[in-house]
Formats: C-alpha cells, sequence, structure tokens
C-alpha cells in the first residue's frame, strides 16, 4: 500500500529540505557467498539476461568499459538493473552526468601521510583518470584512501577493473545494505575485506519552519487507508533542540595486499545529506596528526588499522547522537510534568521505535568490529612483528568494542526513561480522571441528598393531598350534607401521613435488618422496638453520669 506522510514541512522554495528516508536493506540479496546474486527464488531463469549488452555500455569485454560482467560472468545485465549498479552507469552518460569527486591520500612505510589531493572526473577526462590509476605509485607508499563522492558508473568500473573489486561491495552501498566480508585470492599474499555499516549522526535541522505540529518527527506516516505507521528509516526531527538524527552510511572496501594496500570510502550523493568525501577525507588526515594513531602506523605494517580508525568517525557520530537525543528527552520530561498532555506520549512511542531500531544498527556495527578483529592481514603473516601487530590489533579492537557497550548501555537507560516517561504520562491521565470522578461523585450525592429530601417532603404532603382529594368528591356518603368538617379532615390526613411513614420504615428496615428472613409483621414493631432501644439507651447514660458523680 502507498504511503504518504502526514507532517510534510512546507519548505519554501529554494530552500534546503529534510533529507530523504533510506531505502530498507534488502539482506537476501546481500550475502557475496551466495551463488545468485540479486536473485529471487521464484525465477525460472535468473541469468536470462533482458538487457543488450549495447544498453549497459559492454561492447569490449577486455577494457572497463564491461566491469563486472567480464569479470564476474554471474552478473549479467538484469543483475545489474536489479542492483542499481546498471543505473549508476546509465545516470553518468546521460544529458546531466554528475562529477564524480575523488579525494585521496597515501601512507608512505613510516606511517607518515603524503599531501592530500581532490581529482574531479567528468565524461572529457576519463581517460586521464585511467591512465592516472593506472600509474605507478610514489616509491614507498604503503597505502592509498579513496573517498568518491557522486560516484559515476566509469569511475567504478574503472576502480572494480583495477581493483578486482567484488560487485557486492558497489550493489550493498548502493543500496545501504549493511555487509561485511572477506575474499580469498590463491596467493595468500593479498584480500579483500568489505564493510558496509548504517549508522546514527546528529545534524541542524534543515527547515526553516517545525517539522511536525504533533510529535516532532517526520517519520510519522498515514497510509491511504488511515492507520497511522511508524517509519524508523526515516529522519528523526527534535524540536526541543533542533536537530535532525538522520542514518548515515560507512561504505568500505579494502585490498590489502603486500605491494600497495588501497582503501575505497564509497558516500552517497550531498541530497542525502551524509558524511562527505571530503569530511572523511578530512578525519583520516586529521587521524594520521594523532600520536596515538601515527605511533599505531608507525609500528604496524598491518594496513587494517587504517580501516580501523575509519570506524571511529561512526563511534564518534552515535556518541553525539545519542546524547543530542538524551536532550531531547529530558526536555520531554519536562514538558510531560507541566502540562499533564496525554498526546506527548506519541513522540514518546516514535522515539521508542527508533531507540528500538538502533539496537540493531549497534550489534551490526559491533560485528563489524569483531570481523576486523578475527579478519587478520595476509601482509603480515610472514612479518617478524607479527605477534606484535595481532596484540595491537586486539587492544584497538577490545577498546571499540566497550565504546560500543557503552553507547548499547547509553541506548537502554534512554530507552527506560521514555518508559517511565510513557508511564508517568498515564499516571498523570489516570489521576486527573480519578479527580473528576470524584468531583462528579460528589456532585451525584448531592443532587441524591435533594432528591431524598424531596421524597421526604412528598411522602408527608402526599397523604394529605389524597384526604383533600376525596374530600372534595361530590359524594353523599362522604360529604354528607355538602359541608365536610375541617376537623375530620386533619384527624384522616394525620392518620394517613403516620400509616405511611409507619410501613415505609418497615420496609425501609428490611434492607438494614441483620435477620433478612424477618416476617413483615414483626418489622411494623419498629416503633415499640425503637422505644425500648432509646430507653435502654438513657438508663445506660443516667448509669454513666451517677457513676461519674
Amino acid at each position: 500500500m502507498m504511503a504518504y506522510s502526514i507532517i510534510t514541512p512546507q519548505v519554501p522554495p529554494n530552500t534546503k529540505g529534510m533529507p530523504p528516508r533510506i531505502p530498507r536493506a534488502s539482506h537476501r540479496h546481500a550475502a557475496p557467498s551466495g551463488p545468485w546474486p540479486w536473485a529471487d527464488s521464484d525465477e525460472e531463469n535468473p541469468f536470462d539476461s533482458r538487457f543488450s549488452g549495447e544498453t549497459l555500455n559492454m561492447r569490449d569485454p577486455n577494457s572497463w568499459t564491461g566491469y563486472p560482467t567480464s569479470l564476474f560472468r554471474n552478473w549479467t545485465a538484469s543483475r545489474l538493473v536489479r542492483s542499481g549498479i546498471a543505473r549508476l552507469v546509465k545516470e553518468s552518460t546521460g544529458t546531466e552526468p554528475r562529477n564524480c569527486e575523488i579525494y585521496y591520500v597515501d601512507v608512505n612505510t613510516e606511517g607518515r601521510f603524503a599531501k592530500p589531493s581532490k581529482y574531479e572526473v567528468s565524461l572529457q577526462n576519463v581517460k586521464e583518470f585511467w591512465a592516472r590509476i593506472q600509474a605507478k605509485r610514489p616509491e614507498g607508499t604503503r597505502i592509498r584512501a579513496i573517498f568518491l563522492e557522486n560516484l559515476s558508473g566509469p569511475v567504478m568500473q574503472m576502480l572494480g577493473t583495477k581493483y578486482n573489486i567484488e560487485p557486492f561491495f558497489f550493489s550493498s552501498s548502493l543500496n545501504w545494505i549493511p555487509t561485511r566480508y572477506q575474499e580469498e585470492h590463491p596467493s595468500d599474499e593479498s584480500d579483500h575485506i568489505t564493510i558496509v555499516l548504517n549508522f546514527l549522526r546528529a545534524i541542524d535541522n534543515p527547515t526553516l519552519v517545525s517539522t511536525s505540529p504533533i510529535g516532532g518527527s517526520p517519520n510519522r506516516v498515514m497510509s491511504r487507508a488511515g492507520t497511522i505507521t511508524i517509519d524508523t528509516q526515516a529522519p528523526l526531527a527534535l524540536r526541543s533542540n533542533d536537530k535532525v538524527l538522520l542514518i548515515d552510511l560507512l561504505a568500505l572496501h579494502m585490498i590489502r595486499s603486500k605491494d600497495g594496500s588501497t582503501i575505497i570510502s564509497y558516500h552517497p550523493p550531498p541530497e542525502w545529506q551524509n558524511t562527505s568525501a571530503a569530511i572523511l577525507h578530512s578525519r583520516f588526515r586529521f587521524a594520521g596528526q594523532s600520536v596515538y594513531w601515527r605511533t599505531i602506523f608507525s609500528e604496524s605494517d598491518d594496513p587494517t588499522f587504517v580501516l580501523l580508525s575509519l570506524l571511529w568517525h561512526a563511534l564518534y557520530a552515535w556518541d553525539e547522537s545519542l546524547e543530542t537525543l538524551y536532550s531531547h528527552i529530558c526536555w520531554l520530561e519536562t514538558q510531560i510534568l507541566l502540562t499533564n498532555d496525554i498526546y506527548q506520549t506519541r513522540e514518546l512511542h516514535i522515539i521508542r521505535a527508533s531507540l528500538l531500531h538502533y539496537t540493531s544498527l549497534l550489534e551490526d556495527f559491533k560485528k563489524a568490529v569483531l570481523f576486523v578483529q578475527n579478519t587478520p592481514s595476509p601482509t603480515v603473516q610472514d612479518h617478524p612483528e607479527r605477534e606484535r601487530s595481532a596484540t595491537i590489533m586486539d587492544r584497538e579492537c577490545k577498546v571499540l568494542l566497550s565504546e560500543i557497550e557503552r553507547l548499547e548501555m547509553f541506548r537502554k537507560m534512554q530507552d527506560m526513561r521514555l518508559e517511565n516517561l510513557v508511564n508517568l504520562a498515564f499516571n498523570n491521565v489516570n489521576f486527573r480522571d480519578s479527580q473528576d470522578m470524584r468531583s462528579l461523585t460528589e456532585a451525584t450525592l448531592r443532587d441524591s441528598a435533594v432528591m431524598k429530601q424531596i421524597s421526604y417532603l412528598t411522602m408527608v404532603f402526599l397523604p394529605a393531598s389524597f384526604a383533600a382529594s376525596v374530600f372534595g368528591m361530590n359524594i353523599t356518603q362522604m360529604t354528607g350534607d355538602g359541608r365536610g368538617k375541617l376537623t375530620d379532615y386533619i384527624a384522616v390526613a394525620i392518620l394517613l401521613t403516620a400509616a405511611s411513614i409507619w410501613i415505609l420504615v418497615a420496609l425501609h428496615n428490611k434492607q438494614h435488618h441483620a435477620d433478612v428472613n424477618i416476617s413483615f409483621a414483626s418489622r411494623l414493631q419498629w416503633p415499640i422496638r425503637s422505644l425500648i432501644k432509646w430507653v435502654a439507651s438513657r438508663r445506660r447514660r443516667i448509669k454513666k453520669n451517677d457513676n461519674l458523680v
């Protein structure tokens, strides 16, 4: 069923809007060990190409234009269309193709970072870039880090051909599919490892108006049928501090080789408002200036430490995001205590659903670190300092894992505080309802007392009214000579009133009498019993006064 947002912000023209929701990860297509990439189980022939090779620009299988089918035969045209790789290639040859911005920096054998560079690839200089990546690296270069912004089809094909990259890295990155795997190579001198990770990041609210009149979150969605659902893939706007929590992407592919390693970082287009290649490139350079990490890079030849240092970017983003969310939860607590508004629970439930989703993201982060820890690099297998490198790797991974555990505890604490807030909101509403019910009960009791007094008056005047009606009849047997006496009317009225009170009290006593089987005749003796009780109580009172004297 098609869904649409019920709280889409009205953004003025020429302003920056809210980033789109990330696509739902299709995990069934993300396993590189599967022999049928991006194939459904009900397809009769999953590799029957429906598109011509000319359409996908694969005329020469010996050049980079044939990637990935030229290197990976099971990635046929239909697989490329479904995975999104064909769309990337087609967009790069359109009327307004984007230029791919490439940031790179080299790390030498001493662990020092060379001067960073930036290169922009367009359709006009594609061949120049192909010659550039084919050129030999400067002497003493141990690792080259490449950060891709606005990845184009030709750049993807050239890098995939140059470094023999499994297409699953690009398909997982394009579709935001969390994955981690290692590609073994027969030479035992190199391998490929891929980590695609979703993490949480906080940004300033890009809209100029409030994103939500109720709840403060754009991930509240209503279907056409009117049923409300919660979309945890959409950005979460926090109206207390004008921040937005969105899912970011860290996609890294590393070629670990004794002849020189390479790490490639993919970054989504700018409209996603994720971490740009320029920012991560800058952070990587500053990591090389850190005394702590520069010592690690210089002491160990393991290129995996470069990848491990980039994972800290996701940890920093998680830490900042959860602190931002915590301040918003504290603000919500104040609002609920002051307003007692039950509608605040809507936002609480939205945030709780997001926190549950963040649990899986943190678990993926933990698995990624464990994967790095348990996947040793073949470049240091025969190195004399192999044991020392393994010790340092184990230590750094444990530090990162402990930080992830701290984030998970922080997340659990926030979830418990939200649960307390939900209970507080409902308790406040229940307390207010109980006060209203008490006021209603008191009003009902007052009305009952008034009705009781009216009933007493009716009981007194009804016999007299009956007697007046009888004496007013034009009947000879009743009036005699037609002139009734007032004394006769008063006597009859008093007798009828006394009889009515006597019988009503006897009937009323049945509900309050200890013996429910008492006869009506016995209940009619209530004046005698009341007199006896009064005399007895009188005697006891007199006797008590005599004893005091």
